[in-house]
């Protein structure tokens, strides 16, 4: 479980490295403006599903039902022709209503934006094909017990956007947007390439070949497992994309804000998804399988101590991501995005929606593993609920706070619904069995190290900054 956890990480870390020195360069490049802002428009729908996809509620729902599938080939080719023919028709109506899709992602825009943006939103869709893809496969290698080529293939979108951007870096606005888009395609060409590779090293190929030659003949074999696996799928999408669809909501009201306002949230996320992706959603991908596993086989002590280790270790992790992240936010967005167009202001409207965000970083972090157990018990619906409830109440505190105090207002709202949810699902786990795991010394270690650790950091940041000031 470690060496997966690890493999996980460190592809992830790889991936947001290279993720950072593309949002340099952007913000760089472009700046916070229009031209920013759009682009990210025409991004938001496929990075939405991508992230639902890729983080979570595709392989909830398939590996459950593909390990217990008994005709497994054809069910696996079932499920990927099905999912492949609606994104593909799915992207063609995107391609032909450009500028009705546009308007519903960003209903603040005035007509003249959408109309620049529509192009952009057409093109930037065809990755979710690729990216479902990519996580089908992925799901495969899972089984697998493979873990490296997904972690490490999301830097192949970040390399093409970098090449993008340093290719076009001289040119027009609208030029350089023009060419990430295409780039985001590219990356998720090469994504599906080296996923490919690995399934015919592991052999699988045959498998997945054989699934579609017979699934003519023998679809009806696997109809009642689709159609479990449907309702699972669309409960498991509804139950583990809150924060995704919070930072799309984010984006859709900022679009009625100033010009500026989706690049501050848009910067602001991708900083407070590093930990969260680097952490928990690592752990979540690396236990689930075995997770799962132990539950099917009614081996309950060892998901139960798997779940115990994880929650510590995340509980630790996170606890000192929020505590320097929040201390140094404005450090932070400095050191990464405050140079060429992007100014002084932009890098303070930046941190403070930053440290809206970490607020929530800890109770979403820690949801991620309790939904485990829901999902590996097949309890999808009730996962939907809960996560139906939660994204209720950040709507409602998107609406309450967005007035008084605009962008930051909606990063507030999403980190308090994620206390929501962390409650909801501890709740559906089970409160007894959430008290049995904290009630332990290393709760007490725990908030006694965030304490002496806050009052380190805050000396060490006042001593230097007395220092600074001094020398100047």
């Amino acid at each position: 479980m470690i060496k997966s956890i690890f493999t996980n990480s460190f592809g992830i870390l790889f991936s947001r490295i290279l993720g950072f020195i593309r949002d340099m360069l952007q913000a760089s490049i472009l700046g916070a403006n229009i031209y920013t802002d759009i682009f990210i428009v025409a991004f938001k729908l496929p990075n939405l599903f991508r992230r639902i996809f890729a983080e979570g509620a595709f392989t909830q729902s398939f590996l459950p039902s593909f390990t217990a599938s008994k005709q497994k080939r054809i069910f696996s080719a079932s499920i990927f022709r099905k999912f492949a023919l609606f994104l593909l028709f799915f992207s063609l109506l995107v391609t032909l209503f450009s500028n009705f899709f546009t308007r519903i992602i960003a209903s603040g825009f005035s007509s003249d934006i959408i109309q620049e943006a529509a192009p952009l939103v057409a093109i930037n869709f065809y990755y979710l094909l690729l990216i479902f893809t990519v996580t089908f496969l992925a799901s495969l290698l899972q089984y697998k017990n493979h873990f490296a080529t997904t972690a490490f293939s999301t830097a192949l979108l970040n390399i093409a956007l970098i090449f993008a951007l340093l290719y076009s870096g001289d040119m027009e606005k609208k030029t350089i947007i023009y060419h990430m888009s295409y780039a985001v395609v590219i990356g998720g060409i090469m994504q599906v390439i080296v996923h490919v590779i690995m399934i015919k090293r592991l052999h699988l190929d045959k498998f997945l070949l054989g699934g579609f030659a017979a699934l003519k003949k023998k679809k009806s074999r696997v109809s009642e497992e689709i159609h479990s696996f449907n309702s699972k799928f669309i409960a498991s999408t509804l139950g583990s994309s809150t924060a995704q669809i919070s930072a799309f909501l984010d984006g859709w009201l900022a679009s009625f804000l100033l010009s500026g306002s989706i690049s501050y949230l848009y910067y602001a996320n991708r900083l407070f998804q590093f930990p969260l992706a680097l952490f928990a959603i690592a752990t979540s991908v690396a236990i689930f399988p075995k997770v799962a596993r132990y539950l099917k086989n009614e081996d309950f002590d060892k998901a139960h101590r798997i779940l115990h280790n994880s929650f510590w270790f995340l509980a630790s992790i996170l606890t000192v991501s929020t505590i320097v992240g929040m201390l140094f936010s404005k450090e932070i967005v400095w050191l990464l995005y405050e140079r060429g167009e992007f100014s002084a202001l932009d890098s303070h409207n930046t941190a403070f929606i930053l440290s809206m965000y970490l607020v929530g970083l800890l109770p979403y972090g820690l949801s991620r593993i309790f939904s485990l157990w829901l999902y590996s018990t097949h309890r999808q619906k009730e996962a939907a609920k809960i996560s139906a409830i939660a994204l209720g109440a950040n709507i409602l505190l998107s609406l309450s706070l967005v007035y008084t105090y605009k962008a930051a207002g909606l990063a507030l709202a999403s980190s308090l619904s994620g206390f929501i949810l962390l409650f909801l699902t501890i709740r559906a786990f089970g409160t007894q069995a959430f008290l049995d795991i904290i009630r332990s010394k290393k709760l007490v270690y725990l908030l006694v190290f965030a304490i002496l650790f806050t009052i380190m950091i805050v000396s060490l940041k006042d001593y230097f900054g007395a220092y600074l000031q001094f020398s100047k």
